[in-house]
């Protein structure tokens, strides 16, 4: 058992590594910008949905859309629940809200993408925050390595996710202007979710009691999560 479990974690650190080396060297926050900057132009990329893609690619952007809302809730949650335990440590919990300030502005990118494109919410809302909360909070409480466990393997399945979206997207055949964009924002936040997966490993995740353990467990929930945030 053990030994699965360390293969388990091997194969999410081999893949990682796999999407680092695919990171385009942009502009930092450049994408995303196009919603939290008011100074620029509210053209059509930021303003409607595409009209001319078929019934089974609105499918797959509406669920694309609604999972990835549904991430930023839970990651906020989380570095709630870390932050709200280890603020006390001031180098951790100046840490934990730095990466917690990112998922802010993710979520509200996430929020306004919801409008845009006119993507019903997941009805596990509710769920995902409670469920963060509590899983930032347990993890926290087990003890700093075991929060940024937490962190490694969320982020893990996370950043491997934003990547099949991106390859689902590239096979949607639109002229609309929003797709390239949104394209870009996943690529941003995509980066910025394996930046919090370095900086977890650089902090001694992997030094977590039970870390394989743990790692299946975090990685194993969030899958599991994602797939009934594409349906519900």
């Amino acid at each position: 058992m053990a030994s699965k479990l360390n293969m388990n974690v091997l194969g999410r650190q081999l893949c990682r590594k796999s999407i680092l080396r695919t990171k385009p060297t942009i502009s930092r926050g450049l994408a995303s910008s196009a919603y939290t900057d008011s100074a620029r132009e509210q053209g059509p990329a930021v303003t409607s949905t595409p009209s001319d893609i078929t019934p089974h690619q609105r499918k797959l952007l509406e669920a694309a859309l609604r999972v990835d809302q549904a991430g930023e809730i839970a990651a906020n949650w989380i570095y709630h629940g870390q932050h709200a335990v280890l603020s006390g440590d001031k180098r951790t919990g100046e840490l934990i809200q730095d990466m917690w300030d990112q998922e802010k502005k993710h979520l509200q990118v996430m929020d306004k993408l919801q409008i845009q494109h006119q993507v019903r919410p997941t009805l596990l809302t509710d769920v995902a925050k409670v469920a963060g909360f509590g899983l930032g909070a347990v993890t926290a409480l087990m003890g700093r390595e075991a929060a940024m466990a937490c962190t490694e393997a969320v982020e893990t399945v996370i950043g491997e996710h934003y990547e099949d979206q991106l390859k689902e997207l590239d096979e949607m055949s639109t002229t609309h202007p929003s797709i390239p964009l949104l394209k870009d924002i996943i690529r941003e936040f995509r980066d910025d979710e394996l930046e919090h997966l370095d900086i977890a490993v650089e902090n001694h995740a992997q030094r977590a009691p039970a870390h394989a353990l743990l790692s299946a467990v975090v990685g194993a929930g969030c899958k599991v999560a994602i797939e009934l945030c594409k349906r519900v």
